[in-house]
C-alpha cells in the first residue's frame, strides 16, 4: 500500500461521520456528529477543509441541494462516500484490527 493511501485521524472521523448521516450528512451535522460521539469540539473550517481534501482524492462527492428560507436562501451542500471512501474506510478499520490483535489494555488508572 502508497505512503499516500493512508486515512488521518481527522480523515477517517469525517469518512465515519458521512457513512453515519447518509443523506444529511453536511458540514454542520458532520460536525456535530463528530462532537457528540467523540466529545472534541472541531471547527467547522476544519470540517470543510478536511472535506474538500477528501473530494480532491476522490472518497467523497458533494451536491448542491435547494435553498431554505431557514438558510437565508441558501443551499446546503451534502456529502456522500464514494466507492473508493468505503474501502478507504474498510482498509484502515482492518488496520487498526490487525493492529489491536492480541494486545491487553489495563483497566483505566491502573499503573504500568
Amino acid at each position: 500500500m502508497a505512503k499516500g493511501d493512508l486515512l488521518g485521524e481527522f480523515e477517517h472521523l469525517i469518512l465515519l461521520a458521512v457513512l453515519r448521516l447518509s443523506d444529511g450528512a453536511y458540514g454542520m451535522s458532520v460536525r456535530r456528529e463528530i462532537a457528540d460521539r467523540t466529545g472534541r469540539d472541531v471547527s467547522i473550517g476544519a470540517v470543510y477543509a478536511t472535506l474538500d481534501r477528501l473530494a480532491a482524492k476522490g472518497l467523497v462527492t458533494s451536491a448542491m441541494g435547494d435553498s431554505t428560507p431557514e438558510r437565508g436562501g441558501r443551499a446546503k451542500r451534502s456529502f456522500h462516500l464514494t466507492g473508493a471512501g468505503i474501502a478507504a474506510v474498510n482498509r484502515t478499520r482492518q488496520e487498526l484490527s490487525k493492529m489491536l490483535e492480541g494486545l491487553e489494555f489495563p483497566a483505566p488508572g491502573a499503573a504500568r
